[in-house]
């Protein structure tokens, strides 16, 4: 991977794909975002036009394609975990080459699904905080006034990593490579997984649900974090509702988003990976249990 200009493919150039695509365009990379016919030829005729507060508005170009056919340096994946498997059509594993697959997936679970079907030492998994929703076609809306970005993956040179990060970085978001990966993931799962599945049960913003639901709250972050430390990673659930209690309180989770618009939910990669990993290591998690039953009860309705 170059120093300078990189070409980078965005699988799912949706609120975050779309995000990061726009920026790194913008920064002077080569970007390709792999889509469905449609949304591949609005993309090209029209750009990706961003509307941010830190990053200001702007639109930017973008090459557009169905289906990866060309070498690039790096492949983002930003699809929800409810789209995966369909989307990796998209980039066929001889068309890969020695790219970097940077997986910015929710859950802990999908580093191991990706390597069993690329080469393990390119898949690096990355964790993105931002709140940035598509709201047409190349039209995004970036809300949080922040974007921060881990890049992490135990076997990828770390070098590589660097390069990434690098890039990333000079296009705007707080982009650092973290050397543990599980503790990595852990960390984005401990503070995610509370957020979502609260917000998307009482179909509330963060403001109210850190306010009226905080027993709650408070309860599930210490679980979660119980989780997190049986395999190494963070262990803060004081420090996670501080932050909590700095967010604006209109925020929303990505999986209350999708729970209005009558989107598949990320259940199973959020909550459903929650439990299973809580049951190998035989941690009760009841409040966690209790909301991911309620939620799987409400999709079925």
């Amino acid at each position: 991977m170059a120093d300078n200009e990189l070409t980078v493919a965005v699988l799912g150039p949706g609120g975050v794909g779309g995000l990061l695509a726009a920026l790194l365009s913008r920064a002077g990379h080569r970007v390709i975002c792999l889509a469905g016919a449609e949304t591949a030829t609005t993309l090209r005729s029209n750009g990706i036009r961003v509307r941010s507060a830190p990053f200001g508005d702007f639109t930017a170009p973008v090459e557009a394609d169905t289906e990866l056919r060309e070498p690039v340096d790096a492949c983002l994946i930003t699809v929800k975990a409810t789209a995966l498997d369909p989307a990796l059509a998209r980039v066929p594993a001889q068309a890969l080459g020695d790219a970097l697959l940077v997986p910015f997936l929710n859950g802990v679970e999908h580093p191991a699904r990706l390597r069993a079907l690329y080469p393990p030492a390119q898949v690096a998994p990355a964790i993105i905080r931002v709140e940035s929703t598509r709201v047409a076609p190349g039209v995004i809306e970036h809300g949080s006034p922040f974007a921060e970005i881990d890049v992490t993956g135990d076997p990828v040179p770390h070098e590589r990593l660097e390069a990434l990060a690098a890039a990333l970085r000079a296009a705007g978001p707080t982009t650092r490579v973290l050397p543990d990966e599980t503790a990595a993931l852990w960390a984005k799962m401990t503070f995610l997984a509370p957020l979502a599945l609260l917000t998307t049960r009482y179909n509330l913003p963060l403001g109210d649900v850190r306010t009226r639901h905080r027993k709650e709250l408070t309860a599930l972050l210490e679980e979660t974090a119980a989780v997190s430390r049986s395999y190494g990673g963070p262990s803060d659930p004081a420090g996670a509702l501080a932050r909590y209690d700095t967010f604006p309180p209109g925020t929303k989770s990505s999986m209350q988003r999708d729970a209005e618009a009558h989107r598949p939910l990320e259940l199973d990669a959020i909550g459903g990976a929650l439990l299973r990993a809580a049951e190998r290591h035989g941690i009760a998690v009841p409040v966690a249990a209790g909301l991911v039953r309620e939620l799987g009860a409400s999709q079925t309705n």
